[in-house]
């Protein structure tokens, strides 16, 4: 018995429809980001069921185009796509809410004529409004090469708008209620005309400097030639406004004025530990293991903060010796934020970026390869550290290869003496060496999933320094430490 039956009939249809590269645009934009909107059938019509945040216009014939594209707050990551330049109709496009970096296509502002807005504003501090710069293109094109980076202004400040006909700078002055603002000409004075160069930073030249109640400070001025200087800038003051940990660098004020930005740190007496290790301050000054392990654990609890500690996770991007900073003590504290990155939601697993950055040796390989920025990117560079520490030597040898596969070979013999940095004379306990390298290898694992969190590498490095300390306790003597190796080195790595 038949209950039922449907007849179809194809039906030409000359109507309305969108143009075909609009729609391939507006698709490949889809995929890209992952849109989360119920975007399906034709995005122009019909006009009623026109898609989410897109607005078109008949230009000519039954051809619509797609003028108008609002992707704000849509949890969008990574860089600003080029597929946006394909939109060559587009005359508003809303970026905001969204955690985008990098640079704005250069065809996006020369064959678009409208507004553009990249704008996101921050919930995780309430003193504190985190802006993107609003940029609105004519189709002159003459403000393009842009870069996309938050700029901080006080609640009080009206929204940031500039348009061809007005060319102003887009940022207004700090506002950080817990750190003060100098001006040029105090910087001027407290570093003596900037007369004491002590480094050089990621985004400009370090001076020493002392200010009136006689608190020593470290002073980075921005180089006119730092091609990225004024994001790295702004991302160490998004960072360190927002940490506070006896392992990290903190901020004691800033400058801003027209043609001077300056950051104010805490001085950092005794400079950096891989000057230390490298020997610029003499062969006298060598580290011996144990400071070197208590100067390695305060470093990783100063990561292990960022990671963990913070409302949203903060990845650092540039760990290396020279930003690990020694006080007059000898406790150490991470600097330097100019390449660090924030989450924006606690449901993040990455940070895309255009290209990797960072200090060659250090860099994550699969950070490298995808372009995505993760906790365990700080792992792999700290992995790096520890081998330094462990070995006296920089992460890359001229003739000789990366310290990873020079450590590896050496392992591979079962004698940690050939590891470990001969300066140290054998004196050390022999269990936290093979402890530190031990941790260092499961730093620098290929597969980011593979790696150790920072909590875990802290306490790894605890137990070394317990056992290093023991060791000190009980008095051992060089040469006892050598015998000790020469028996350990028969039995190899598996003793330990």
């Amino acid at each position: 018995m038949l209950n039922a039956f449907e007849i179809y009939f194809l039906i030409t249809y000359d109507g309305t429809t969108t143009f075909s590269k609009d729609f391939d645009a507006i698709m490949a934009i889809k995929l890209e980001y992952g849109v989360k909107k119920n975007w399906m059938g034709d995005p122009c019509f019909p006009p009623e069921f026109a898609w989410d945040g897109i607005k078109c216009k008949n230009t000519s014939g039954n051809i619509m185009r797609i003028i108008s594209l609002d992707l704000s707050n849509s949890n969008l990551f990574g860089v600003i796509s080029n597929n946006f330049t394909l939109l060559t109709a587009l005359k508003n496009l809303n970026l905001s809410g969204n955690q985008l970096n990098g640079p704005i296509p250069d065809s996006l502002c020369k064959n678009n004529a409208g507004q553009f807005v990249f704008r996101y504003v921050a919930k995780t501090n309430p003193e504190l409004l985190v802006l993107y710069n609003y940029y609105s293109y004519g189709s002159d094109g003459n403000m393009c090469n842009k870069t996309i980076v938050p700029a901080y202004v006080s609640p009080q400040v009206p929204d940031i708008k500039t348009s061809p006909e007005r060319k102003t700078n887009p940022f207004d002055p700090l506002q950080i209620t817990e750190s003060r603002q100098f001006t040029y000409e105090e910087l001027k004075k407290f570093t003596n005309n900037f007369q004491q160069f002590i480094g050089r930073g990621g985004f400009g030249n370090v001076y020493y400097g002392c200010l009136e109640n006689k608190t020593e400070v470290a002073v980075k001025m921005l180089s006119e030639f730092s091609e990225n200087g004024l994001d790295q800038f702004l991302a160490e003051v998004q960072s360190l406004t927002k940490v506070h940990h006896k392992n990290l660098v903190s901020l004691v004020g800033y400058c801003w004025e027209k043609d001077h930005l300056a950051l104010a740190y805490e001085y950092m007496a005794r400079g950096n530990l891989c000057d230390h290790l490298r020997g610029k301050f003499g062969v006298g000054d060598t580290f011996n293991w144990v400071t070197r392990v208590r100067v390695v654990l305060d470093a990783a609890q100063g990561l292990e903060y960022l990671h963990k500690g913070c409302n949203l996770p903060i990845i650092h991007g540039d760990v290396k010796t020279n930003n690990v900073l020694l006080g007059e003590n000898l406790k150490a504290k991470i600097a330097d934020f100019g390449l660090s990155k924030t989450y924006i939601s606690e449901t993040q697993t990455h940070i895309s970026t255009s290209n990797a950055a960072g200090t060659m040796g250090y860099i994550d390989p699969e950070y490298y390869h995808t372009g995505r920025l993760t906790e365990s990117s700080d792992v792999y560079s700290f992995g790096v550290v520890l081998l330094e520490v462990a070995t006296g030597e920089p992460p890359i040898l001229p003739g000789s290869g990366h310290i990873i596969q020079r450590v590896k070979q050496k392992i591979a013999s079962g004698n940690i003496s050939l590891v470990a940095d001969a300066r140290l004379k054998d004196s050390y306990d022999i269990s936290s060496m093979w402890k530190v390298v031990d941790t260092a290898m499961l730093c620098i694992s290929e597969v980011a999933t593979q790696r150790p969190t920072m909590s875990t590498v802290v306490l790894q490095l605890k137990e070394s320094l317990a056992l290093e300390e023991a060791r000190d306790g009980r008095d051992i003597t060089t040469s006892s430490v050598s015998d000790a190796m020469d028996v350990l080195s028969k039995f190899g790595p598996s003793a330990r």
